[in-house]
């Protein structure tokens, strides 16, 4: 099985999903915009070195339990609620651009590349806010992105989803719902991923990739033949991918807290 950036031949006229976070990226994006918070004295270091240090926990117990995904989906919420759409788009903008557009993995975006290059859609399949995976897409010249929706009101944040986080088997839906509206057959279509969370995905199409594979993925990858790409200089260190999702329940607890010192430091 290839472990380079080597592009597989197309199998057929479908669209190629690919996931963000460590498959795409290096790291959690939602941990990057946090560190492009941090630069910005939105909060401080040590609230970016305690979040570093519960990446490191979770990159041990590489488990994703129902609790931490409704964490997850509580903190974001509480980040965004009550603020304007496009200042976050603008800030997300700004931290990715100094932040996160050089953590792109080369490899993967020469397997991205090879996909455009044949003429095939590509799409990001995350559970990374929507508004972010839009920037990332935009930026890398991609043809749509679905991530996880906040509810707005007049371009105000209520607090609320629209539908649940994307993770996991939440993807698989997503997939299978764009695919019968652009009317892709999904045994022709490809699917990148780090993370046994996304056996879903992988398994609804006709030409799974791990990428940078957890332990459970490079396992069942290698089980049932499927092509491994592994980017990583320091595999001992990075073995288990960081879980997005929680990542993104730190990083949008402190957040809210970086939020909420603004506000209080501005109104005096």
């Amino acid at each position: 099985m290839p472990s380079d950036a080597t592009f597989p031949n197309p199998i057929g006229p479908g669209a190629a999903f690919f996931d963000v976070d460590n498959t795409l990226m290096r790291g959690a994006s939602i941990y990057h915009f946090a560190r492009g918070l941090a630069s910005r004295d939105l909060f401080t270091t040590r609230d970016l070195a305690r979040f570093a240090w519960g990446q490191t926990v979770f990159r041990v117990t590489g488990s994703e339990q129902p609790e931490h995904i409704n964490a997850a989906r509580e903190a974001a919420l509480a980040f965004v609620a009550g603020h304007d759409v496009q200042d976050l788009v603008t800030l997300c903008e700004e931290i990715y651009d100094d932040t996160m557009a050089d953590r792109i993995w080369e490899g993967a975006q020469r397997l991205v590349q090879g996909h455009l290059d044949a003429g095939r859609p590509v799409w990001l399949v995350t559970a990374t806010p929507v508004e972010l995976a839009e920037i990332i897409r935009r930026r890398l010249g991609l043809t749509g992105a679905l991530g996880t929706e906040a509810e707005s009101i007049d371009g105000v944040y209520t607090g609320r989803l629209n539908g649940d986080l994307l993770h996991g088997p939440a993807k698989a839906v997503a997939v299978r719902e764009l695919a019968h509206k652009e009317g892709w057959d999904l045994t022709s279509c490809s699917a990148y991923s780090d993370s046994s969370n996304d056996l879903p995905l992988l398994s609804l199409v006709g030409d799974p990739h791990a990428v940078n594979p957890d332990g459970d993925l490079r396992r069942y990858a290698r089980t049932h033949q499927w092509p491994v790409h592994d980017f990583r200089r320091h595999r001992r260190a990075l073995k288990v991918a960081v879980p997005a999702a929680v990542a993104g329940a730190v990083a949008g607890a402190m957040a809210v807290r970086a939020l909420r010192h603004r506000r209080s430091f501005t109104a005096r």
